[in-house]
């Protein structure tokens, strides 16, 4: 009784004891364990699979062969599921609800995570800092953007550097034109996901608004809603390890924190001075002496 409650609550039990992943039953946990003991191994990394069948697809990773296209933005999947469960971005389908707020995810992982939101349980502590996170994925963001100066993924069109690859993918749209996001109710197509859910709220009436209790302020993420709210009752949860100085977002602490750089990573192209931090560097440009707007 308490597994099946806690697989519609999303908690996570048992635990793996080879790695860190969690599953909400016992026989989750014992199906994942074959792995170790598997005969299917694949010769490039030593990782073991379930069957041939996993392992044809975890060698994909490999060969970089994405046989499964989406007939919407023409990306490419390694698995017929993973071109299912991305379709469902263009469709709008969302068949995982949740039973406590009627709130919808295209994703089960996300009605998962979603799931603690209600129950208060936060099982992914950063071993850095001890914050918690809901969701593992938070976790690894809250590590890259927070704890770590590794900027990886690199923009084929302008250099630009960023930490994770998703953030990469959101740029490059810029330079290419690129819209994969399509109104189903209209001819409108967007560069982004978060553009076409604002459409459809605002043109379409579909979806939920979500309202702060305080100004009557409107918002389309709940993410944004929490920090308008913290805006209201002062409360700034990210210290700066350098001075005393308190920020309500992870974003606007890590603006900050360039300013206690001893090496000024952003020079003035008209002038050569220095800046620790690239917004400043713009704002100076357009204001330099002889400069001209591009």
């Amino acid at each position: 009784m308490n597994e099946h409650r806690e697989r519609h609550t999303g908690g996570k039990l048992y635990s793996c004891t080879q790695c860190e992943k969690r599953f909400t039953s016992q026989n989750g946990l014992l199906l994942h364990m074959n792995v170790y003991t598997s005969k299917y191994k694949c010769s490039e990394c030593g990782k073991c699979c379930q069957n041939n069948q996993a392992l044809t697809v975890h060698r994909r990773i490999h060969s970089g062969e994405k046989p499964f296209e989406c007939s919407d933005c023409s990306k490419r999947f390694k698995t017929s599921g993973e071109l299912v469960v991305h379709s469902r971005i263009h469709s709008g389908e969302k068949p995982y609800n949740c039973h406590v707020c009627d709130k919808a995810f295209c994703w089960s992982g996300n009605l998962h995570s979603h799931m603690r939101v209600h129950t208060g349980d936060k099982p992914y502590k950063c071993s850095l800092c001890n914050k918690s996170f809901s969701c593992f994925s938070n976790l690894q963001l809250h590590k890259r953007h927070i704890h770590s100066n590794r900027i990886p993924h690199e923009c084929p069109y302008c250099g630009k550097l960023f930490k994770t690859n998703n953030n990469l993918k959101r740029h490059v749209p810029i330079h290419t034109g690129a819209k994969p996001y399509s109104c189903r109710h209209c001819s409108e197509r967007f560069t982004r996901h978060n553009q076409l859910k604002t459409h459809l709220l605002k043109l379409h009436n579909e979806g939920t608004w979500l309202t702060c209790h305080i100004c009557q302020k409107k918002f389309n993420y709940s993410g944004s809603l929490k920090i308008h709210v913290h805006r209201h009752k002062g409360v700034k949860s990210f210290v700066c390890s350098e001075c005393p100085k308190r920020f309500c977002t992870a974003g606007e602490l890590k603006s900050h924190q360039p300013v206690h750089l001893v090496v000024k990573q952003f020079c003035c192209g008209k002038c050569g001075k220095d800046f620790a931090r690239k917004y400043t560097v713009k704002r100076h440009f357009n204001t330099c002496s002889g400069s001209v707007n591009f």
